[in-house]
């Protein structure tokens, strides 16, 4: 089950959304779409009210991802799958470390200094359409501390048996850190999965509205 928010329209989400319009044509029986139109709430309010609400099946997979990637990939499903057989939380980049003053999965510092690839995991492609620029961080398939949250999975029963939520105190930005912080202290093992996908926005750190976030971060977790 996809969830998803956007600022779009209905009309404007099914005919121009690169997530829908990339998935449309490869969409399968047993994948189904929950997309929140219009939207001016936070993504964890959202995400939470589809976790509690949405009556499905508990061993259902919540795919969290955001309305601006492509998905490229033909197999991106069983990829899924495949890589929840060996993490509880699954996304496309992330982090094997975290470290104090960590302003993100990929920045060490304010300074927006990127961290060492050694220490990184994943492959997205930046841009509108293919071929694009592709960031190779490291390796899938490794055991991250971090992961993006422009697309993460878990089955619904694993959100359900360790109360684990997206806290609503953040809006946008750090609600990824946070969530996995917060999944590290419940025991949940989180990796990467090698998934084609284009993602549009090249994101807005340090802007005001991250600033925001950066600072409820700390005033919850510490520098």
């Amino acid at each position: 089950m996809i969830i998803t928010a956007t600022r779009s329209s209905r009309e404007e989400f099914f005919e121009k959304s690169p997530l829908y319009t990339s998935i449309a044509p490869i969409r399968q029986p047993n994948l189904g779409m929950i997309v929140a139109f219009d939207n001016g709430e936070g993504l964890p309010h959202v995400y939470n009210k589809m976790v509690d609400q949405l009556e499905v099946a508990d061993d259902t997979i919540f795919v969290f991802c955001h309305d601006d990637i492509h998905v490229l990939d033909f197999f991106w499903p069983s990829q899924i799958l495949s890589g929840l057989e060996r993490f509880d939380i699954v996304g496309l980049a992330g982090n094997r470390r975290r470290i104090p003053g960590q302003v993100s999965w990929c920045y060490i510092n304010k300074a927006f200094v990127w961290d060492s690839l050694d220490n990184l995991s994943g492959i997205v492609g930046h841009g509108k359409r293919f071929p694009c620029q592709i960031s190779q961080y490291g390796p899938p398939l490794q055991e991250c501390k971090v992961l993006d949250g422009v697309f993460l999975a878990v089955r619904r029963k694993t959100l359900l048996e360790r109360a684990l939520r997206f806290d609503e105190r953040f809006d946008f930005h750090l609600y990824d850190m946070d969530f996995c912080r917060e999944a590290e202290g419940k025991g949940l093992a989180m990796g990467t999965v090698p998934i084609s996908v284009i993602h549009e926005s090249p994101g807005s750190f340090g802007s005001d509205a991250w600033c925001a976030g950066y600072r409820a971060y700390l005033d919850k977790w510490g520098p």
